[in-house]
């Protein structure tokens, strides 16, 4: 079906396509900021929780605060609770990132509504060392849309839509939820939801990970500007 798949990011680094969706080792992500506008705003928390397939392995795990080059504003301190005295003797996005993606390699990344994650670490990142991200990423958002058409009558997709965030589909899935907007837990949360999703794609035939890195393209925009991806996807 395919050879080397390079996940539609330029620069993304080249994987077998053909390798098994459940031999793939992937890192779920998750950022927290200094405010509500990822354009303008800063990193203020960092979470990657590793799997390998469907198993997620909880000793392997990143967690770091980082003391921002942004202003702390209150609306987004309410949001995930890091107040400016807990980040102040905090290392710097330089070095948490360097940490970050030295921790994540070249694994496939995996976030919900990822993009905003993505336009952050490009930010930072060409900053750092000159690149953008070349990780091959996975958007569960993405992910989620494509299922819910080509399973209309699977459990998890029989009854109405009640919203396309995180915790909104976890609920859907019966993932509890615990310390919300935690970068951490938040990625955890985005594991155990790829996990649920796993033996959807293969009742839907998506079985290799050229498969799900077509149909889990990030699309451009957040959650505020949510518009399906997967609908366009027959791989």
């Amino acid at each position: 079906m395919f050879g080397r798949f390079k996940g539609g990011r330029p620069g993304t680094v080249a994987i077998d396509a053909r390798t098994p969706i459940k031999q793939v080792r992937y890192v779920a992500i998750d950022t927290e900021l200094t405010g509500l506008d990822e354009k303008k705003d800063g990193i203020v928390s960092l979470g990657a929780v590793r799997m390998t397939g469907g198993t997620i392995h909880p000793g392997e795990t990143l967690y770091r605060l980082v003391n921002p080059s942004h202003e702390l504003r209150a609306e987004s301190v309410v949001i995930h609770e890091i107040t400016p005295s807990e980040v102040r003797e905090q290392p710097d996005i330089r070095t948490a990132l360097l940490e970050f993606f030295a921790f994540c390699g070249q694994d496939v990344l995996v976030g919900h509504f990822v993009n905003i994650d993505l336009c952050l670490f490009d930010r930072e990142s060409k900053c750092i060392t000159g690149k953008t991200v070349t990780n091959p990423v996975i958007d569960t958002i993405s992910v989620y849309t494509w299922l819910r058409r080509r399973l209309p009558m699977a459990e998890y997709f029989s009854l109405p839509e009640t919203g396309t965030s995180l915790y909104d589909i976890a609920r859907t899935f019966n993932i509890p939820l615990a310390g919300a907007h935690n970068a951490l837990q938040d990625a955890f949360t985005t594991a155990q939801l790829l996990q649920r999703f796993l033996p959807l794609l293969a009742e839907a035939g998506a079985t290799e990970i050229g498969d799900l890195l077509k149909i889990g393209i990030p699309f451009e925009g957040g959650d505020h500007h949510y518009r399906p991806t997967g609908e366009i996807c027959n791989f």
